[in-house]
């Protein structure tokens, strides 16, 4: 039987969004995963079209993500479903948009993004906790996001300077 979450199919298409095509069914540290399946995607999308293209992707990821999430939270009944991994991938992406095309600065950026989605400094621990529904869900993590990208483009300029 595929997995059902308070009636709601593995296979409908807002599950499929949500959880990233069933990445954030897997057993342990959904969110981790959801980051992590978001570089390689990343990568493609600037690979084909640079920053811009991954940029307007993210944005796309952002409000199909908060449409899908709210959807989902309606249908299940669960504030902040730990499945709902759509929202790290557009975190994630929104720290990519600076990164070059380098294995370091994608590996910068994952530590970066899931250091502040799990830590929630300030205005992301507030967001967190103040918005809920799809919007709740979406925000923190674009908060994150733009931390983790303040801190990869300060890495990326000290980055000649360690060597």
């Amino acid at each position: 039987m595929a997995y059902r979450r308070d009636g709601i199919s593995a296979f409908h298409p807002v599950t499929l969004i949500t959880t990233c095509f069933g990445v954030g069914l897997l057993p342990k540290a959904p969110g981790t995963w959801g980051s992590l399946v978001a570089l390689p995607l990343g990568w493609a999308l600037a690979s084909a079209g640079g920053s811009r293209m991954l940029l307007v992707a993210t944005v796309i990821c952002f409000v199909v993500g908060w449409w899908a999430a709210r959807d989902y939270i309606g249908r299940t009944g669960v504030e902040d479903p730990s499945e709902v991994v759509i929202d790290e991938v557009a975190g994630q992406w929104l720290v990519l948009v600076a990164a070059p095309l380098d294995p370091v600065a994608y590996g910068v950026a994952f530590i970066l993004f899931r250091l502040f989605d799990i830590w929630k400094p300030g205005p992301i621990g507030r967001a967190d906790r103040s918005f809920g529904g799809g919007m709740g869900v979406m925000l923190d993590d674009i908060l994150a996001g733009m931390f983790a990208l303040a801190g990869l483009v300060l890495f990326l300029h000290l980055r000649p300077l360690l060597g």
